[in-house]
This record gives C-alpha cells, structure tokens and sequence, in this order.
C-alpha cells in the first residue's frame, strides 16, 4: 500500500481508540487506559493528565507505603527546650541507619517497667521527652512507701506539694485531732496534673534536697477545683 494510506489507517486506529471503539492491534499502547484530563481529549495529551488502569483489561496500580521513620529521625525528635542537649542515657543517636534493617520503637527510645502493678503510661512509651528522675524513663526506681495525698501547688517545676490529711489519737482525753502533712513530689512530663488531684506517689532515692517521691499515677481527679476541705482517714 502507499504511505498516505498508512498514514490515514493510524489516524483512524488512533480516534477509535479515543471515542471508545476496539483498537486495532495496531495500537496495542492505547490498550486498558482512559483519559480523564479536562477539555476534549488530543492526540498527545498533556504530561500532567491523569490516566487510570481499568481493571476489566489490567492491574491497578498499588500507591507506595508512606516513608517510615528510622531510629535517627525518632531521635532527632527528642524535646530539645534545655540549652543542653537532651538525650536518654540508653540511647546512642549516632546509631548509622543500616539499609534493609527497620528499626524499632524499643531501639529509639528507653523505657521500664516500675511493678507494684502500675501500668506504663502511653505518653512514656510514645513521647519525645527526657526526664532523667521519671520512673519509666529515667534512672529512679520506686522502693519503700506508697502515699497519696492530694495536690494543693503545682508552682514548681516537675514538682508538687501533695497535702495529707489525717487523725492523730490523744490518749490522755481519749480524743482525735486534725493533722497534716505536706510532702513535695516529683511529677513526670508524661502526666498532666492540676490542683485539686488525689495522686499516689512512690518513694525513691533523694531526687532533690527535699523530693523523695516520684508519682505513679492520678486516682481520682479534680473535680469542684481548688477547695480546702478534710477528707479524713
């Protein structure tokens, strides 16, 4: 055949393709796709519209996982409001990233397990701050007494004065009276505290010339603000 005549079987075979028609097996690349760009559909359409498999005539096409975060992105994201640089002890940051091998969440950031029945809070596990004095974070380790009390200051930082009310017998005129006692505690950036909270704290090494104890957990919060009242034994 002449070349005109090729020419004009390719243009044929071409605006069948677009209107929806068969193609002919001379145009096998224009097979199972669907021009969804804006305007009338051309013969070379832009490099920005958009073609999608049909999945009668083909395989769709599987978008890529989102990037995961290695072990020194996760420390790079550690709370750096100190002018110190702030890091878990346990943790070495210079830690070269190893192609192949993921890295886990145990591996970026430090964390235990005090007992006594006391769960690790969420924000211990999956936070970014450095406290080396927190009980799940940090190098204390709660022995001794348990106490609660309820919180009367919180103007310290990481700090707060519980309040503990209780009865104190006289035997001479067999009778009670009202005592307390203020014991300030250690408050771990993994909790959210305000005046008014029952905590129960544990005690640990001396922390501070006056802290003793750490807080393990708010069992019962605040609830009418800040109040002065005695709750007894």
């Amino acid at each position: 055949c002449c070349p005109a005549s090729g020419t004009s079987a390719r243009h044929g075979a071409l605006r069948s393709s677009m209107t929806g028609a068969a193609a002919p097996a001379s145009a096998p690349h224009m097979m199972g796709t669907r021009y969804l760009g804006r305007g009338p559909p051309s013969t070379s359409p832009p490099a920005a519209a958009r073609l999608e498999r049909i999945p009668s005539q083909g395989a769709i096409p599987i978008a890529s996982p989102p990037p995961r975060c290695t072990g020194a992105a996760i420390a790079a994201q550690v709370e750096q409001n100190q002018r110190a640089f702030q890091k878990q002890d346990n943790i070495f940051v210079g830690k070269k990233r190893v192609l192949g091998k993921k890295t886990t969440l145990k591996e970026s950031r430090y964390y235990k397990s005090v007992g006594l029945g006391i769960k690790t809070p969420r924000t211990a596990i999956e936070g970014t701050y450095v406290d080396k004095k927190c009980p799940w974070t940090g190098s204390v380790n709660i022995r001794g007494k348990l106490i609660t009390g309820v919180i009367k200051t919180t103007k310290m930082k990481n700090t707060v004065i519980i309040r503990k009310d209780y009865l104190h017998y006289i035997k001479k005129y067999n009778r009670f009276e009202k005592r307390h006692k203020n014991t300030p505690v250690h408050v771990s950036p993994a909790f959210r505290v305000k005046v008014g909270d029952e905590i129960l704290a544990g005690q640990c090494r001396p922390i501070s010339k006056t802290v003793r104890f750490n807080m393990l957990k708010i069992t019962r919060a605040a609830a009418g603000g800040d109040k002065k009242g005695f709750a007894g034994m």
